[in-house]
C-alpha cells in the first residue's frame, strides 16, 4: 500500500503538468487575431475607442500555480481574440485585479 501513494503523487503531477501544458492549446486564436498590436495608452490618441474586455485563464491546478508568463500569454491571446470581436486591431493593456485576470482596452487604430 506504502508503495502507492509515490506512484500516485508521481502520477498526479504528470497530470497537472501536462493540463497545465494543454491550456494555451484550448484557446483558438480568431482569425486576424496575430495582427492585434500592442499599444501604451499614450500610443492610441487618435485612434477609435471599441470598448474594453476583462479576460481570466485558469492560474493554478490543484497545488500547482502556472508561471506568470504561460498566464499572461493566455490573457493576451484572449484579448486578441475580443478584439477581432469588437473590430479592433490595437490592445492597451490594463489592471490586472487578480492573478490570472487582466482588463485590455480595445482600439481601432489602423
Amino acid at each position: 500500500m506504502r508503495a502507492m501513494k509515490p506512484l500516485s503523487l508521481a502520477l498526479g503531477a504528470l497530470l497537472l503538468s501536462a493540463l497545465s501544458g494543454c491550456a494555451d492549446r484550448l484557446i483558438d486564436a480568431r482569425v486576424g487575431a496575430e495582427t492585434v498590436s500592442m499599444a501604451d495608452a499614450s500610443q492610441v490618441s487618435k485612434c477609435q475607442s471599441k470598448g474594453n474586455t476583462t479576460v481570466g485563464v485558469l492560474s493554478s491546478v490543484a497545488f500547482y500555480t502556472r508561471s506568470a508568463e504561460a498566464v499572461e500569454e493566455n490573457l493576451l491571446k484572449l484579448a486578441r481574440n475580443a478584439a477581432i470581436d469588437a473590430g479592433g486591431d490595437t490592445l492597451v493593456k490594463g489592471n490586472s485585479t487578480e492573478y490570472g485576470k487582466r482588463e485590455f482596452f480595445i482600439y481601432k487604430c489602423h
